[in-house]
């Protein structure tokens, strides 16, 4: 808000005789421009509307789009008193040009877009609920209307918009200016129950054109480095046996360049400041914005704060970035700010109770005004004058909004941003947004970051992928791509991170060790070695290393060494229980470390060295005691026997085979996981729901048989209408004219047939109930001679079967009795359809 200088009181200060003449002179001034500018009428002026504005059809609008009703106009009458008023009151608190002019937000009326027509702005707020849980929240409402939306920046940027288009109109274009956005945003806030508010004011520059070039983009994640914890209770590290002197000069030294390379790291960030560092705006503080303002208080807002309706973010009151405020306003009231606005609105208070910093139009927030125009008031006084009780003056209410529901589409919530993609600049990133299922490959969002000129890293974010990829980064310095994936994709594949996908190279794999029945859930794969994590499995392995000796084209790598780590299994002692085994396969040794027990600080362990005959189990003698080397903890347990430690190294050499089957299973999975992404990746399918019959072909193409099956036979229905008389015609040859007697001869044979149905009908019916009653009976019969020796379960079943027979005999009983009412009444309907038949009417009649 633009402010004068404000007038010293000579109570505050004394001045001398130069300042007191200078004084009077200002006031002067002031005095001759407040008489000029009683003489001038602020009333509406004419607007001109934009050349698209000729194109709409104004039938398709209601009438509250095309005329003001009386509550309009009045409200319409009072915003000009009001405008007025303030001019007179405040000693120009406001800029002349401002005042004069008839579409800002201190003359709250617009020009609404397309209707020739002046509205109130509070009135074009309509709060709307709508049904997708997506806008419950602000952050949703403001992140959808950002989106959904392009910026129309202001022109002149110093003005108001001369016309304000309305929220239906600008779903539909989905371009307008920063009023437009805070209107659509506003309304979707308040039907959501929040206290939001229109804000007119003025901005920094790249606020009010969206200019995010200097901002940090939200989806790089900051490095946090963890503080390292210092535990109370640590082993005291050695002492230090270096020289203090040397010590001292080496830290001398490294502080020396630590600081030159600071300070040459401050150079060149204040460098690149200056180079990033915009020119000075000549427009500071003139720049029209108007934003969103939330009041704390409704679905548990903690405090106040600012949404800037282009960006969907929210910012604090005190943000700098914020220059002033004019006015606010919401669908119930209209406030104007009357708080120094020369430091920003860091110190601005938002209670709108107090009257003497915020100026409402109507009484109350409510929508209620006591504020009446010039005539009404000279009506008032007369009446006061000719009554003796005052009577209070007339209520005037808010009226209703003018705008139409606000509906938004399925689509328009899937397809968000204009054309279905938008494009962010931020500081040293580029972010691209795309609608699902706009790009054949599924990308909805990248994020591409910069270092210096040169691209550093690519992130991409998919949606519907049908093999479950979900994100993939590519760093473009080290030429490595990450890839996610969500649940449900084969080998239960989480992430892979790999250079190329060629195998046998540097990658690392990690599972859903949930969904595998090994439990694995990381392998790393080296171009020698490979390192495999699991998780939860019964034998308590984590952990395997495998080592790769001289890979050969046909046979393929051969295992030199291999690592398997267990946890501890409580069942079993410690010295019983295995925590690491090692088969080294070049060497045919065996090594095996054991769990350590609580009071011990070194474990137990056993080697093995196999015999040349390995696997043959009937030669006893390849055994010998010194291929068996064993180290026990406690000095007093009896040594192993030969018997248990032969026995041992059988195991041993056993698992070492299902432990290499195991490897060249990895290793097959491995190729296996590549050639289908591969596969999957030369040809990309997108995973359309059911339900979706806009994109599902398959469900949109059965659902238009199934329909134009219907009407097939529908129609067929309607075109073969049954014809009783066809086969009696057939019968006399389907003659082309009848005679009266063949005529008469067809209306008895009908008739006749239609009386034996109905008997037949009434005798089936009656047999049916003879028979049940018959059946029931002898059942009654039954169980008059078994009672005495049946069961309580013979009983219930006794009892059940009556209870379902008297049930039928009442069903049979009511349908005879139904059939003997209708007989006569469909033998009357059928002679009268015959004799209303064409080919026998003239004979019948």
């Amino acid at each position: 808000m633009e402010v004068l200088p404000k007038v010293e009181s000579d109570k505050e200060v004394a001045i001398d005789e130069a300042e007191e003449d200078r004084q009077d002179e200002v006031n002067e001034d002031l005095l001759k421009l407040e008489e000029t500018l009683c003489n001038i009428q602020i009333t509406p002026t004419p607007c001109s509307l934009p050349e698209r504005a000729q194109e709409v059809d104004l039938s398709q609008y209601p009438t509250s789009y095309k005329e003001n009703s009386p509550q309009e106009k009045l409200l319409l009458a009072i915003a000009d008193n009001f405008s007025y008023t303030i001019t007179l009151t405040f000693d120009f608190v406001f800029s002349v040009t401002c005042l004069l002019c008839t579409l800002t937000p201190i003359l709250p009326m617009f020009l609404q877009h397309p209707i020739f027509e002046w509205k109130f702005v509070s009135t074009t707020l309509r709060p709307t609920l709508l049904s997708y849980p997506e806008l419950y929240s602000w952050e949703g409402c403001a992140s959808f209307v950002s989106e959904f939306l392009s910026l129309k920046p202001l022109d002149p940027p110093i003005d108001p918009p001369r016309h304000l288009y309305s929220p239906t109109w600008l779903m539909q274009t989905q371009r307008g200016s920063c009023f437009d956005f805070s209107t659509l945003l506003c309304s979707l806030l308040l039907g959501a129950g929040y206290n939001a508010y229109c804000v007119s004011g003025y901005a920094v520059k790249e606020m009010c054109l969206l200019n995010q070039s200097l901002q940090e983009c939200p989806l790089l994640g900051k490095a946090t480095e963890q503080k390292r914890q210092v535990k109370k209770y640590s082993v005291k590290p050695p002492r230090d046996l270096r020289s203090g002197f040397e010590q001292r000069q080496e830290e001398r030294r490294q502080a020396d360049a630590q600081a030159i390379l600071l300070k040459k790291q401050q150079e060149a960030e204040r460098l690149q400041e200056e180079r990033e560092r915009l020119p000075p705006d000549p427009l500071l503080g003139l720049r029209v914005h108007c934003w969103v303002l939330i009041l704390s208080g409704n679905r548990e807002v903690p405090e106040n704060f600012f949404i800037n309706p282009l960006t969907g973010k929210s910012l604090s009151t005190t943000n700098k970035c914020f220059l002033g405020i004019e006015s606010i306003w919401n669908h119930q009231n209209y406030w104007v700010n009357m708080q120094d606005c020369r430091f920003g609105c860091a110190e601005m208070n938002f209670d709108l109770g107090d009257a003497v910093k915020w100026e409402y139009l109507l009484y109350g927030t409510t929508g209620q005004s006591l504020l009446l125009i010039p005539d009404m008031k000279k009506q008032q006084e007369a009446e006061d004058d000719e009554e003796e009780e005052v009577d209070e003056p007339k209520v005037f209410e808010m009226p209703p909004s003018w705008v139409n529901q606000i509906n938004i589409s399925q689509q328009d919530m899937e397809t968000r941003c204009p054309g279905g993609m938008k494009v962010i600049q931020y500081r040293k990133a580029k972010l691209e947004k795309f609608a699902p299922y706009l790009l054949p490959d599924g990308l909805v969002t990248r994020l591409t970051s910069y270092s210096d000129l040169d691209c550093d890293t690519v992130k991409e974010w998919y949606q519907h992928r049908h093999d479950h990829l979900e994100e993939r980064e590519l760093k473009k310095t080290s030429n490595v791509t990450i890839e996610h994936f969500r649940p449900g994709r084969s080998y239960a594949l989480k992430s892979h991170r790999y250079i190329t996908m060629t195998p046998e190279t540097e990658r690392q794999m990690d599972f859903y060790s949930h969904a595998r029945a090994d439990g694995l859930a990381r392998r790393v794969e080296m171009p020698f070695e490979m390192t495999e994590t699991f998780e939860d499995r019964p034998d308590f392995m984590y952990h395997r290393h495998v080592v790769f000796g001289k890979r050969i084209k046909v046979f393929g790598p051969s295992n030199t060494e291999v690592v398997e780590r267990f946890n501890r299994d409580r069942s079993k002692p410690a010295g019983e229980d295995v925590a690491e085994r090692i088969f080294l396969v070049s060497e045919d040794r065996i090594q095996v470390t054991y769990h350590r027990e609580d009071d011990r600080i070194i474990p137990a362990w056993r080697n093995f060295i196999k015999p040349r005959d390995s696997g043959d189990s009937q030669n006893p003698h390849s055994f010998t005691p010194q291929m068996a080397s064993t180290f026990q903890v406690d000095p007093f347990e009896k040594p192993s026997k030969n018997l248990f430690l032969y026995e041992m190294l059988v195991h041993m050499m056993k698992e070492e085979e299902r432990v290499a089957l195991r490897v060249k299973e990895s290793e097959k999975e491995v190729r296996a996981i590549l050639g289908v992404r591969e596969q999957e990746e030369s040809s990309i399918e997108l995973h359309i729901s059911i339900y979706n019959t806009a994109r599902n072909e398959r469900a949109r193409c059965h659902r238009e048989a199934l329909e134009r099956t219907a009407k097939e036979e529908r129609l067929r229905q309607e075109e073969k209408e049954l014809d009783f008389l066809a086969p009696l015609l057939a019968q006399l040859g389907d003659p082309e004219n009848l005679t009266r007697q063949a005529a008469l001869q067809l209306r008895n044979d009908c008739l006749a047939d239609l009386k034996q149905r109905l008997i037949d009908k009434a005798n089936l019916i009656q047999a049916r109930f003879e028979r049940e009653t018959q059946e029931l009976q002898q059942k009654q019969q039954w169980y008059q001679k078994n009672q005495l020796t049946m069961t309580k379960e013979d009983e219930d079943e006794y009892l059940a079967y009556c209870s379902d027979a008297m049930f039928r005999i009442h069903i049979l009983k009511l349908r005879l009795s139904r059939h003997k009412d209708k007989a006569p009444q469909k033998y009357l309907a059928l002679d009268e359809r015959l004799r209303r038949d064409p080919r026998l009417a003239n004979h019948l009649w």
